[in-house]
């Protein structure tokens, strides 16, 4: 049989819905600059679809100063990995002042956020270990968990009961193994928004032997006191060994990084082979990156203002009767009853009658009769903008409720 054969027979479960949903659910195409409202073929959408938690993708001084690297740097230097010839002083000072940020020892700079996760599980974890991971962890971490060539156990979703299960199991294992055990959550999970069990799960050495690695890409910039993450605002910082998190999200960047020990974070920084064998990140970003957190740290009103707008879209939502799941982050998952056809026509309706951009979450993500509309609330944001998604999410409700979508009448 030609390899090719099989992808002309089946796209996979996302490819085959791409006749009908290419460039509209699937690849779509927001214009202009980043921001609140975008044009989406051709029209203003009010947009809540963007990981722009702080704001920062426009602002002012941090175009300023992508620009001036840019145009000092150009996007090729330094040229090489790291480990050979891609090193600078900005790259470490860097690394110093993200590792003093979520209060770890050293940290360590990555070239991205999904292939730094997987390389990181990679690095860490021989065929002597066991991995025990939260259900609901992201797709980077089944990805590194599937090059794992030891044991992983699974714990249902914040269930300490659960996890406790796997951890005796994995216990048992690591003693004949002679390997060790690390447990993987993230500090918000992105569809839900709610926080990993970090307390809980931190209390849970005192009485099994494991090592804590925490993703928490939706957490920096956007949880805790400072911003340093959700270890931090639930008091747990100390209790995460691998600190995790991505640029993509607060920092609207590209790059990533991971703090811990010191010799945890050397090991990391010679073993990693997404790093060892990729070219380093190009100075503008790594320059862009200092402004950032610069900004991150000395602007707390940021944080403030997001938080204004995540309190204002959520609790308007929940008094108008929407059921909102479990988020206490600024993930904001709206949770309606409906099937994959009527989501198609709700989201027409949405982005062409009320001009509203958000993600649409359908099955298999979640169950077969729900439809999740997932709003990403940003500093960015005004309370206008909250007043008028809410008086048109009220309406497309009704609509839904009527089974007005169940027959097909908006046309993209």
């Amino acid at each position: 049989m030609d390899i090719f054969e099989k992808l002309a027979a089946n796209r996979g479960p996302l490819g085959s819905h791409s006749h009908y949903a290419h460039g509209y659910f699937t690849f779509p195409k927001l214009e202009g600059e980043i921001a609140p409202r975008m044009k989406f073929r051709g029209k203003e959408v009010l947009t809540w679809s963007l990981n722009n938690y702080l704001g920062l993708a426009n602002h002012p001084e941090v175009r300023k100063v992508d620009a001036e690297a840019a145009a000092q740097y150009g996007m090729a230097y330094p040229m090489g990995a790291r480990i050979m010839s891609g090193n600078s002083n900005l790259h470490e000072q860097l690394e110093e002042q993200l590792a003093e940020f979520v209060q770890k020892p050293a940290g360590l700079l990555l070239n991205f956020g999904y292939q730094g996760v997987l390389s990181i599980i990679d690095s860490l974890c021989n065929r002597h270990d066991v991995i025990v991971y939260d259900a609901e962890s992201h797709a980077c971490i089944i990805d590194g968990l599937r090059l794992h060539q030891g044991k992983r156990y699974v714990y249902q979703h914040n269930d300490i009961e659960s996890l406790e299960k796997q951890l005796q199991r994995a216990t048992r294992l690591a003693a004949e193994t002679g390997g060790g055990i690390l447990v993987i959550t993230e500090g918000v999970f992105g569809m839900s928004g709610n926080l990993g069990a970090l307390r809980e799960i931190v209390a849970l050495k005192e009485k099994y032997q494991f090592r804590l690695f925490v993703d928490d890409a939706h957490g920096f910039g956007t949880m805790g006191k400072t911003g340093a993450g959700t270890g931090e605002h639930l008091g747990v910082q100390d209790g995460i060994d691998v600190y995790f998190s991505t640029f993509a999200k607060s920092m609207a960047s590209i790059g990533a990084f991971v703090a811990g020990e010191e010799y945890v974070i050397d090991y990391l920084r010679y073993n990693m082979r997404s790093q060892i064998f990729a070219k380093s990140l190009p100075m503008p970003l790594v320059v862009g990156a200092l402004k950032r957190l610069e900004l991150l740290k000395t602007k707390p009103e940021l944080k403030d203002k997001l938080w204004e707008i995540v309190n204002a879209l959520q609790s308007g939502l929940r008094e108008k009767g929407f059921n909102l799941g479990t988020t206490n982050s600024p993930v904001t998952p709206v949770l309606l009853a409906g099937q994959i056809p009527d989501a198609t026509q709700l989201t027409l309706d949405l982005r062409e009658n009320f001009n509203i951009f958000c993600s649409i979450v359908v099955y298999p993500v979640v169950p077969k009769d729900v439809i999740m509309l997932r709003l990403i609330p940003t500093a960015a944001h005004t309370l206008e903008d909250v007043k008028e998604t809410i008086d048109a999410f009220e309406k497309i409700a009704a609509k839904l409720d009527k089974g007005l979508y169940s027959k097909p009448a908006v046309t993209a």
